[in-house]
C-alpha cells in the first residue's frame, strides 16, 4: 500500500511539474479537452467556430512544447522565456485567422495542420542533440519509452473508469452515456499527453538531479533489445528478401505494379528508418549487420517505388497521395545515401529531413495541394481539347463522346469538386455542380467505371432541408418500401377527404419494383404508379450516386381524372445484378388531392 502510494504520489509531481515546464501546451490541451466534451454534448454537428479552435489548439499544443524544447537547448533563449512562448501565442493566432471564414475545415487545411504538427515533432525531437547535445538515440528511446507508458497508463485507467461507470449505471443509477465520451477524452487527451510529457526529462539541463534522471531513462530496456535485436530486425530483413524478389520479377516481366507497391515501400522505409534509429546504440550481430546494409538495400528498392510512381503520375496525373508517396521515396533515398556515404551513430539527420520535406509539401507553390489541382486540371483540359470539346478556354458541349473521356473527366471533376479546386478554373461555369450541371455543360452524364466482380448500385437523396410547397394537396403519408419485403407486408393506409373514403397502398410488385395507389372505398384504384422507371431516369451512365438532390429532381407526380399523386422521394438505394443482394429501397413523402 505504501508502494502504490508513493507511486500515486510520483506521478502527481511529476504531472504539476509537467504543467510548469509546458504552460501553453497544458493551457491548449485543456481547451481542447473542454471543445471535445462540448462537442459530444451537442446533438448536432459542431460549429465552425468549435472545429477551427479545436485545431488551433492541437496547433498550439506542439508549438509549446518546440518552444520549451528550444529555450532548454538554447540559453540566449532561456533567458527570454516569456519572449519565446509570447511568439507562440502570436504563431497560434496567425494560424487561427489563416483559416479565415471559411464554412468548413477544409480537406488542405486538416492535411496541412497535420503535417505542420508532424514537422514540429521532428524538430522538437531533434532539438536537444543540436551540436553535440544529448544523444539523438538515447533522445528517441526516451520518446518511445514515455508513450509506451503513457498510452498502457491511459488505457488501464480508461478500462478501469468505463467499468466504475457501466457498473453505476447498472446497480445504482442511469449515467448518461456521454458520460463514457467526457472520461476519455480527458484521459486521452488530457490525461495521456500530460504524463507523457511529464516522463521527458530536460536533456540539455546543467542541474545534476535534471542529468541523473536523464540517465536513468535513457538506459536501453533488456526487453526492447530483444524486441529489436531478435524480432524487428530479422522481420525487416524477410520483408526486404520478398521486395528484392519481388523486383527481379519485374524485371524479369517488365511488367510494373499499378499501385499497390507504393504504400508498402512506404511502410518498409518508415519501419527500417525507425528500427535503424532505435538500432543506433545497440552493439551486437544483428543490428550491427543491419546498420551496415539496410541503407544500401533500401536505395534501389524506393527506386523501383518512384518508376512506379512516375509510371501512375504520368497515366493519371498528381494527387495528394501520389505527390506524398513520391516525396517520401526520395526523402527515404536522401536517407538511404547519406546513412551508406557516411554511416553514423547520431542519426539525428533522419528526422531533420523528414520536417524539411513536410514544411516542402505545405509550402504553395509547390506544395501538395497546388500541384495536385494544377496537373488534374491541365490533364483534364488535355482530354477535352483531344476531343474538341474545350477550345480556346470556352466549352463545346457534344453528347457523341467516348466513354472513356466521361469516365475520366467524371473521376477528375469528382475529384476537383471534393477538393472545392472546380472554382479556380476559369472555363468552367460559376458554381458548377458535378451532379446537376454535367449534361447541360458538357453535353453528357457522368460515368464510372465498372471493375470485375464490382456490385453495381445506386444511390440517391434529397437535400430535406429546403422548404417544400404543399398548396393543393389534401393529405401526407410517410411511406416506405425495402427489398426484403413481401407484397402484402405494407398495411393499406384508409383516410377520408370531404366524407369520401380512400385507401392508400404500397405495394411490393418484386424486389425492384414497388406500386403506390389511391383506391376508393369499393378498392377501384384512382391513380398509381410504379417507383422503379422513375429512379431509373435519375441515374446517369452507369452512375453509382447522385449524392444529395433537390426536391423537384426527386419528385414524381401522375394525375388521373383529377386525382392528383406527388411523391417525393427522401432517398433510394438500388443494387443491380442477380445477387441475393440485388433490388431496390424506398423512402418517400406522399401527398394525395381529390378532385373538388
Amino acid at each position: 500500500m505504501k508502494r502504490l502510494l508513493g507511486a500515486i504520489k510520483g506521478i502527481i509531481q511529476g504531472l504539476v511539474k509537467a504543467i510548469s515546464r509546458f504552460p501553453l501546451t497544458v493551457l491548449c490541451l485543456v481547451a481542447a479537452t473542454s471543445l471535445v466534451c462540448y462537442m459530444i454534448s451537442l446533438d448536432k454537428s459542431p460549429d465552425i467556430l468549435i472545429q477551427k479552435l479545436l485545431f488551433t489548439c492541437l496547433m498550439g499544443a506542439f508549438l509549446g512544447v518546440a518552444a520549451q524544447f528550444s529555450c532548454e537547448r538554447f540559453e540566449r533563449l532561456a533567458r527570454f522565456r516569456l519572449l519565446v512562448y509570447f511568439g507562440a501565442v502570436v504563431l497560434v493566432g496567425a494560424y487561427y485567422l489563416s483559416l479565415g471564414s471559411s464554412p468548413s475545415i477544409e480537406f488542405d487545411v486538416q492535411i496541412r495542420t497535420f503535417v505542420a504538427v508532424f514537422a514540429m515533432f521532428c524538430f522538437y525531437l531533434w532539438v536537444p542533440s543540436y551540436r553535440d547535445g544529448f544523444n539523438f538515440e538515447s533522445i528517441a528511446l526516451i520518446h518511445v519509452k514515455a508513450a509506451f507508458t503513457s498510452v498502457l497508463y491511459s488505457a488501464v485507467l480508461s478500462a478501469g473508469c468505463a467499468s466504475i461507470i457501466a457498473t453505476v449505471d447498472i446497480l445504482l443509477f442511469n449515467i448518461n452515456d456521454d458520460a463514457y465520451g467526457y472520461t476519455m477524452s480527458i484521459i486521452w487527451i488530457l490525461f495521456a499527453i500530460l504524463y507523457y510529457l511529464s516522463l521527458l526529462p530536460k536533456f540539455n539541463s546543467e542541474d545534476e538531479s535534471d542529468r541523473e534522471y536523464a540517465r536513468m531513462e535513457s538506459e536501453y530496456p533488456r526487453l526492447l533489445e530483444i524486441l529489436i535485436s531478435y524480432i524487428a530486425v530479422p522481420l525487416v530483413t524477410i520483408y526486404t528478401l520478398v521486395l528484392v524478389a519481388y523486383f527481379i520479377k519485374i524485371l524479369v516481366t517488365m511488367h510494373w505494379p499499378s499501385g499497390q507497391l507504393g504504400p508498402m515501400v512506404l511502410a518498409y522505409s518508415t519501419a527500417g528508418l525507425i528500427i535503424y534509429i532505435l538500432a543506433g546504440r545497440l552493439e551486437n550481430r544483428p543490428t550491427s549487420l543491419y546498420r551496415l546494409i539496410f541503407p544500401k538495400v533500401l536505395i534501389p528498392i524506393v527506386i523501383m517505388q518512384l518508376v512506379s510512381v512516375a509510371i501512375r503520375l504520368n497515366a493519371f496525373g498528381v494527387t495528394e497521395s501520389r505527390y506524398y508517396v513520391a516525396l517520401f521515396g526520395i526523402f527515404s533515398i536522401v536517407c538511404a545515401v547519406i546513412l551508406s556515404i557516411r554511416p553514423i551513430a547520431r542519426n539525428s539527420i533522419i528526422v531533420l529531413l523528414a520536417a524539411g520535406f513536410a514544411l516542402i509539401s505545405i509550402i504553395p507553390p509547390i506544395d501538395a495541394f497546388t500541384v495536385s489541382r494544377v496537373s488534374q486540371t491541365t490533364r483534364l483540359e488535355n482530354l477535352l481539347q483531344a476531343e474538341g470539346v474545350l477550345a480556346d478556354g470556352k466549352i463545346s458541349p457534344k453528347a457523341d463522346v467516348s466513354m472513356d473521356l466521361r469516365i475520366e473527366t467524371t473521376n477528375i471533376l469528382q475529384y476537383l469538386q471534393n477538393r472545392k479546386y472546380t472554382g479556380k478554373i476559369a472555363w468552367l461555369p460559376a458554381n458548377f455542380d458535378l451532379y446537376k450541371d454535367m449534361k447541360n455543360t458538357f453535353g453528357f452524364e457522368t460515368a464510372y467505371p465498372e471493375y470485375p466482380g464490382q456490385a453495381d448500385y445506386f444511390y440517391a437523396a434529397t437535400k430535406m432541408d429546403e422548404v417544400i410547397g404543399i398548396k393543393g394537396y389534401d393529405i401526407m403519408y410517410n411511406g416506405h418500401s425495402y427489398r426484403g419485403q413481401g407484397k402484402n407486408e405494407v398495411t393499406p393506409v384508409n383516410f377520408t377527404i370531404d366524407n369520401e373514403k380512400y385507401q392508400l397502398s404500397i405495394t411490393r410488385m418484386s424486389t425492384q419494383e414497388t406500386r403506390v395507389a389511391v383506391k376508393d372505398a369499393a378498392g377501384k384504384e384512382l391513380v398509381g404508379t410504379g417507383l422503379y422507371d422513375f429512379v431509373q431516369s435519375l441515374r446517369g451512365v452507369t452512375e453509382q450516386s447522385k449524392g444529395s438532390l433537390s426536391s423537384e429532381e426527386m419528385t414524381l407526380v401522375t394525375e388521373k381524372n383529377g386525382y392528383k399523386l406527388y411523391i417525393l422521394f427522401q432517398d433510394v438505394n438500388v443494387t443491380y445484378g442477380n445477387s441475393t443482394d440485388a433490388g431496390a429501397d424506398y423512402n418517400f413523402l406522399v401527398f394525395f388531392s381529390a378532385p373538388e
